[in-house]
């Protein structure tokens, strides 16, 4: 077996790659690079589950990062079992293949109960008074208190919301390098986020990008150095390319304005969504949204308004979920898609003072959809610091406070995935040090848990 470390950076693409990636374009020139075909969904829990089985998202059953679990009648993301996730896992294939087999899993999605030996994922702790306090959940057990005794506590709010930039990503990397040096993994898989929280707030196109560009590079580039003392083969990849977008489609507000979104309204006057009650709602996930309608006969009716929407690309019905490798019990009755220039909110309530108190918080949990808009500080907020000073200190204090900061201004938003992209050279890529071990062309996802097992093994 050849150690193999396989890095996951998001949003990497081949017109990103230049003089900004010098570790990366290194690796490339003098291995190989090739545009990857990702799936639909590109989003992150979809691809990733790809990467892994070589199944497409109707085989795996993630056909996005949430779905509507219809037996509770609830919409639930980000879940993290891997027991939700169908199909051979790449490290099973390796075990089977050799028992001496050993695989590290860092911050993949769905590592949770993963059959590999090391596994490191976020996993907030949610006390009885509201507070969420930064963790992550280990396997072993024992790996989570060396890891934070090493390198401090895990930088949960610098993974994902206002706040989220490279800090979480290094934390990453240097769990990595301190796995490999004390583990010493067959297979090391590490996920940094990062490059995507800049995409998405201010587009690939934006100045803004190319230092955030050159700081994941420099990860990188530790993460290569070290592969490069002992042999151990590297590949590079990213789930997919996130392009300039001009705004939103409020998908739910339409449905919401037909009719046929039911909500429930609290005693001090917002609203929340009742799935299990409306005729038609949908799931917004960056680019795609799953539509789920009640009563079958009225499916080309809903598939007519969304399809009339600004902004829609096309809607799929039974068969062209099939045609998109969606066909599984967990996708929407309808799944749409937007234009390359457009993505979907959540939003169902109509006037902003109705909306749900978590709306205004960092909340990926409640939120019936992805919210991109939660990586902004709400712009009328004067003085962002002293805001959520005052609120932390009241939580120190004891009080129930809620950190309100996150605008309702989807305008923010400018960049956005999940409809595979128009250009190879704007979608996700693959990167190998060793040439001859990937295909000299595009290489579609389904093919990366091979592209790997023959790292390992050939």
């Amino acid at each position: 077996m050849q150690r193999t470390i396989v890095v996951l950076v998001v949003g990497l693409t081949p017109s990103l790659m230049g003089p900004n990636t010098p570790n990366l374009s290194k690796l490339a020139k003098r291995g190989a690079m090739q545009p990857l075909r990702t799936v639909t969904p590109a989003v992150t829990c979809a691809a990733q589950s790809t990467f892994v089985t070589g199944l497409a998202p109707a085989q795996t059953g993630i056909v996005g990062n949430g779905w509507y679990f219809r037996d509770l009648s609830e919409i639930w993301f980000w879940r993290q079992s891997n027991k939700l996730v169908a199909g051979e896992k790449i490290w099973d294939a390796a075990k089977a293949r050799d028992p001496e087999f050993t695989c590290a899993k860092l911050f993949w999605w769905y590592n949770m109960y993963a059959d590999v030996d090391w596994a490191v994922t976020p996993r907030p702790m949610y006390p009885a008074d509201g507070r969420k306090l930064p963790d992550i959940h280990a396997a072993p057990e024992d790996l989570r208190g060396e890891l934070n005794g090493k390198l401090g506590q895990f930088p949960l709010f610098r993974f994902w919301g206002p706040a989220a930039d490279l800090i979480a990503s290094d934390w990453i990397t240097r769990s990595a390098l301190h796995m490999r040096e004390t583990r010493d993994p067959t297979l090391t898989m590490v996920y940094l986020p990062h490059l995507d929280y800049s995409l998405q707030k201010y587009g690939p196109d934006a100045p803004e990008v190319e230092p955030e560009v050159r700081a994941v590079d420099a990860l990188c580039g530790q993460l290569i150095d070290q592969a490069d003392k002992d042999g151990t083969r590297i590949v590079v990849l990213s789930e997919y390319g996130i392009t300039n977008v001009t705004g939103p489609v409020h998908i739910n507000r339409a449905l919401r304005q037909a009719g046929l979104i039911q909500v429930r309204v609290e005693e001090r006057g917002r609203e929340i969504l009742d799935p299990g009650a409306s005729e038609a709602f949908a799931i917004a996930d960056h680019q795609i949204a799953h539509i789920h309608v009640r009563n079958p006969e009225r499916l080309a009716e809903v598939k007519a308004l969304i399809e009339g929407l600004d902004g829609v690309e096309v809607v799929l019905d039974e068969a062209g979920k099939i045609d998109y490798g969606l066909g599984h019990p967990r996708a929407g009755d309808l799944v749409a898609i937007s234009k390359a220039d457009r993505w979907f909110t959540y939003y169902y309530f109509l006037d902003d003072d109705k909306a749900p108190d978590f709306a205004r918080t960092v909340e990926i949990h409640r939120k019936p959809g992805y919210d991109p808009v939660e990586l902004f500080m709400d712009p009328a907020i004067k003085i962002p610091a002293l805001a959520i000073g005052r609120r932390l200190i009241k939580k120190a204090l004891g009080f129930r406070t809620l950190m309100d900061v996150i605008p309702l201004d989807a305008t923010l938003v400018k960049g956005s995935h999940g409809r595979i992209t128009d250009k190879p050279e704007d979608g996700p890529l693959i990167i190998s040090s060793e040439a001859e071990l990937l295909p000299d062309a595009e290489v579609p996802a389904t093919a990366v848990k091979q592209i790997v097992l023959d790292h390992i093994f050939n």
